[in-house]
């Protein structure tokens, strides 16, 4: 089964363009579980401009699903947020100081030392660690060296050729994820997914174990209801 964890960025970003409480993102987060997410994922970044460091602590005293935290681990404070809170599981991913969107996956060869002293670190508060991974046969080899759990699949090329060649575009992640398999590495995906080319990924990477979805998810919700949306979503996966 191939579990749909809810990105709830977005939200905090609609919150915080008009200061408030509006959306109330503990009860949207909330109500994402009852809904029928099987977890909640949110990527803090040091200028808090959707998740706040708050919201993280918040969300973890009443979460029941799998809580996780994406983030780029060259930050201080990220770290000390993480081993604080304990989520589920912790995402590496290499993000610049005020990047719009993830963008690319780490070079797990050039930083495998630095990377394998990161995982150690939150592998030891019992924290399962995922690394941000470009669909690369050879970043995956890399990923796996560093002692990592499992790795995400970086999938905006995918979602990007995806409606002029679904074959073509899916044959790269086909490669890296029987790479990740055969290194006993499991694997996560996100980025870009939404109700047109999720099923067809499921599909030709059956043993996907997690799909983070935030922005598309969000803006589907506006037109179809978020209950009605997940269980969408939910349907793919199935």
């Amino acid at each position: 089964m191939t579990t749909l964890s809810v990105n709830i960025n977005k939200l905090a970003t609609i919150r915080n363009s008009r200061g408030g409480n509006n959306p109330d993102l503990i009860k949207m987060a909330l109500d994402a579980e009852k809904f029928g997410a099987d977890g909640i994922t949110v990527h803090p970044r040091p200028d808090e401009r959707h998740i706040r460091y708050k919201d993280v602590r918040d969300l973890k005293k009443v979460l029941t699903t799998e809580f996780n935290i994406e983030g780029n681990c060259s930050e201080e404070k990220f770290v000390q947020l993480v081993l604080e809170v304990k989520p589920a599981q912790v995402t590496l991913v290499p993000d610049a100081e005020g990047q719009l969107t993830s963008d690319h996956g780490w070079d797990t060869v050039k930083h495998k030392s630095y990377l394998t002293d990161m995982i150690r670190i939150f592998k030891s508060a019992g924290i399962r660690t995922s690394i941000f991974c470009d669909p690369d046969p050879r970043m995956v080899e890399g990923a796996a060296l560093t002692g990592t759990d499992r790795i995400e699949l970086y999938t905006e090329g995918y979602a990007r050729e995806y409606f002029s060649s679904p074959d073509r575009a899916i044959a790269p992640y086909i490669i890296a994820a029987k790479a990740a398999q055969e290194s006993g590495m499991g694997i996560n995906a996100g980025h870009d997914l939404d109700l047109h080319n999720l099923g067809f990924l499921k599909k030709n990477i059956p043993y996907l174990s997690e799909v983070s979805i935030g922005h598309a998810l969000i803006c589907d919700a506006l037109y179809l209801g978020f209950e009605n949306t997940i269980q969408l979503y939910k349907r793919q996966l199935h």
